[in-house]
């Protein structure tokens, strides 16, 4: 099984859109809806100073993905990284390359001179809270609030 992480291009929309289907069905807060899906990766991809859509592919095909938004955290004096959307095909799940998929993104981060990575990731999901610490990330006593404008 070959492996490699890059970035997302615009003939992985479908099956990143797929990707995403299958990761908001696992988290309580969110309703797959492809069109906005589609919409959404379009937009990061077409304008890459929002952010960074990385793809795993295996064997060629698309495995895993992460999306990772770029904004400015005045606290850091600097540009930031949320990670989301991070999600490897579930028959491939377990071994490791959930963790080379995240690293490779922490690396480029390091390397964009990017100060800080945070993620959310829902609170009932025992083994993503699990795959996050061991990966370093650590709670924050922060709290996520949200409304529509």
């Amino acid at each position: 099984m070959r492996h490699h992480v890059d970035f997302a291009t615009p003939d992985d929309l479908p099956a990143l859109a797929d990707l995403l289907a299958e990761l908001f069905s696992l988290e309580s807060d969110f309703v797959p809806d492809r069109a906005k899906q589609l919409a959404g990766l379009r937009l990061i991809l077409d304008h890459p100073e929002l952010g960074r859509l990385f793809v795993l592919r295996v064997d060629g095909a698309v495995a895993g993905m992460a999306n990772a938004l770029i904004t400015m955290s005045t606290v850091e004096g600097g540009r930031v990284v949320i990670l989301e959307d991070v999600i490897v095909s579930a028959g491939l799940r377990g071994g490791g390359l959930g963790r080379r998929l995240v690293e490779h993104v922490l690396a480029w981060a390091r390397d964009q001179g990017m100060t800080r990575v945070t993620l959310l990731a829902d609170r009932n999901n025992p083994a993503a809270l699990a795959f996050y610490a061991r990966l370093g990330f650590q709670p924050s006593a922060m709290r996520v609030l949200r409304r529509r404008p």
